[in-house]
């Protein structure tokens, strides 16, 4: 085996494959979407070379600006969320009763497409009788409002299911770097007197730090990429007012067979998320490093 892996020829030979899948699933299309960024194209008829036109048309379309300060948004409103998971997946794992069902009911979401998540809101939000304004008339709101028809607050509406749908993911990642810990520690803290609040900030959170900032790291660039259910509740309306970055590619491309444009868009969208992963990594790294 020693003889095998010393040999640099059969290393190729076996991460070949590998590096072939990644190439046509990732690198190819990437470098094909900057490309056609640069024509005038339908996506059927002949494409015409225009340079630099379409990414300069992007940067001064003030819908795509629009759709940006929407992912952003998202992406905000989807890191503050984690909080609430991880003092979720904190509870869950001190041992209360009903834990078990509680982890299960949280990870329902998951196992849903998000066009059955989008269907079920739909119905939640709608305005004549949809269960979240009729409980709201039931405690005296007179005129509730058209949640998914008012340019005002779309967006925000539409961050819920978002939130939901994910929150499972989340707490279980969570949770399962909890259980991780020794109990050890966590019955020594309790000897020397600390809280369970003081046990959850000064011994817990500092041991999975890690584990919190590759989380921030995912819900971020989840969200600056965020297409689907969005698409099937909204379509980006009314009036672009929940249109998100990955939506208004898709429009463009698919919609108003701008293919080049639309192309130019996607490109735009893989280095917007670059520069903010990395500002992100840079901002939460951490040289200390905890072992337990």
């Amino acid at each position: 085996m020693n003889k095998v892996m010393s040999n640099k020829w059969m290393i190729a030979f076996y991460i070949m494959p590998a590096l072939l899948m990644v190439a046509f699933l990732i690198f190819i299309p990437l470098g094909l979407s900057a490309y056609y960024g640069l024509m005038e194209w339908d996506g059927i008829g002949a494409m015409e070379f225009i340079g630099m036109e379409n990414y300069i048309t992007a940067i001064q379309d003030a819908a795509f600006w629009d759709s940006a300060l929407h992912s952003f948004l998202l992406a905000v409103f989807s890191t503050l969320s984690l909080i609430v998971y991880l003092a979720i997946s904190m509870i869950l794992a001190s041992k209360i009763k009903g834990a078990d069902i509680l982890r299960k009911i949280y990870l329902i979401p998951m196992l849903l497409s998000s066009v059955a998540i989008a269907q079920l809101w739909i119905k939640v939000f709608n305005p004549a009788n949809g269960m979240l304004n009729r409980a709201l008339m039931w405690l005296g709101v007179e005129n509730p409002p058209a949640w998914l028809a008012n340019p005002d607050i779309v967006l925000y509406a539409i961050f819920v299911p978002i939130l939901w749908q994910y929150a499972g993911f989340y707490i279980l990642i969570y949770y399962a770097a909890l259980k991780n810990i020794p109990e050890s520690l966590i019955e020594a803290a309790k000897i020397d007197g600390a809280t369970p609040i003081q046990i959850a900030y000064r011994i817990k959170l500092p041991l999975i730090k890690g584990i919190v900032k590759v989380t921030v790291v995912l819900a971020i660039v989840g969200s600056l990429k965020y297409f689907d259910l969005i698409y099937v509740m909204t379509n980006g309306g009314p009036n672009g007012a929940s249109e998100v970055m990955a939506s208004y590619m898709y429009k463009l491309a698919f919609s108003t067979n701008e293919f080049g444009y639309g192309s130019a868009i996607g490109f735009l969208l893989l280095i917007i998320t670059l520069i903010v992963t990395v500002i992100v990594r840079k901002l939460t790294e951490d040289k200390e490093n905890i072992q337990y």
